[in-house]
Formats: C-alpha cells, structure tokens, sequence
C-alpha cells in the first residue's frame, strides 16, 4: 500500500520532501503534483524503478519518451548537447512553466537511453516538485499519469488517484487538486520550434 502525504505547495515541509526522497533514493515510485497534472517519477538513476515505470505504463524502456523533470536549468549539460543561444532564451523564457521541451540529447544519457536522439526536458512551476527533485540531487523521470475515463483524461483529486494507484507506487502525495492539462510540448531539436501538442503552456511566448 502506498503513504499518502499532505504537502502544501505555498511552503512545503522540508521533512516530508525528506520522506520523499528518501522513498526515491530507495528506488521507489511516487506521485506527486505538478505545475499541469499530476505525475508518476522516479530517480533517474535507479534502473530498477525506471523498469517499474516502463512496465506500469505498457512500453519498453529504451523506446520510452518520459521527461526529465529538474529544479532549473542547471541539469541540461549532463542529459543535452550543446545548445545555441536562441534555444537557451526560450528555455529561460518558459521555464519554470507548464511546458516540456524536446531538445538533442548528449551521450551522457543514462543507460537504457542512449539510444535516444532526443530527451524531453521539464521545469515544472510547483515548489513541491522542485524541492523534491533538488533535494535528491538530479533530474526525476516523470509521464503524466492518465485516466481510463473518456470524459476526463486526467484525474485531478489525490485521494482517487490514491485509490486507483495504491498498489502500483510507494508514495502519493496529496498536493491539492491539480489541473487536468498537460503540458504543452515543443521541439527545439529541429531548425525551427514545432509544436508537438499544444497543452496548457501559452504559445505567445514564442
């Protein structure tokens, strides 16, 4: 059975993002809010959770397109090649927000994605979520968690999440309700900006 845990995004506890981390530096699996919906991660440098995810979402691994969730931009050398300048400002533009950006990735990709020519890079405006993922030290992966229902695509309320999750994840934290919109997704990796799916995030920035 999964913990449940009340985290306040306003000022977030310092020991609950110890929980936390603690929970994903043992490999576990948790849900937690974001600045859109609400999402299902991992630490990035444990194999075996990264396996867990991949299987609970029905796809391979190494064909996975999860985002790599960071505090701020600092974590781009490691996972990116190098960008140019035009490229850098719309990321400094955009980020924190409700946007994940595809950009080219380096070879210091973790193992079951080197293959991988592209990586999906997310600074989400939520404390929570930032916290967590600074408090642990690098990137989170992270896939949006969806709903069977037709109507709604996303569950928004922590406690049915919890309820349709329990067994699947270690911890899911209950950090109000969130949006039922996801991300807007852009590619950076090409010669011009595309729009891979038009989300929550304003395309007037660009």
């Amino acid at each position: 059975m999964a913990e449940f845990i009340r985290i306040y995004e306003e000022n977030p506890n310092p020991k609950e993002i110890e929980r936390v981390v603690a929970i994903l530096k043992r490999g576990g699996l948790i849900i937690y809010p974001t600045d859109t919906v609400y999402g299902l991660g991992c630490d990035i440098t444990n194999l075996k959770a990264l396996e867990r995810i991949a299987r609970i979402k029905g796809v391979k691994l190494e064909k996975a397109n999860f985002s790599f969730v960071c505090h701020d931009l600092s974590h781009l050398s490691d996972y990116v090649k190098q960008i140019d300048s035009t490229t850098f400002k719309i990321l400094k533009r955009a980020l924190p927000g409700p946007y994940t950006f595809i950009l080219p990735g380096s070879n210091n990709l973790p193992n079951p994605f080197k293959k991988k020519k592209t990586v999906g890079i997310r600074v989400p405006k939520n404390n929570i979520a930032i916290e967590i993922v600074k408090l642990l030290g690098n990137p989170i992966i992270s896939t949006s968690i969806r709903d069977d229902d037709e109507v709604l695509e996303y569950t928004t309320d922590p406690e049915l999440i919890l309820e349709k999750w329990d067994d699947l994840v270690d911890l899911v934290i209950d950090g109000g309700y969130g949006d039922n919109q996801a991300s807007t997704v852009i590619d950076l990796s090409g010669d011009e900006p595309a729009v891979v799916r038009e989300g929550k995030g304003s395309l007037e920035i660009f």
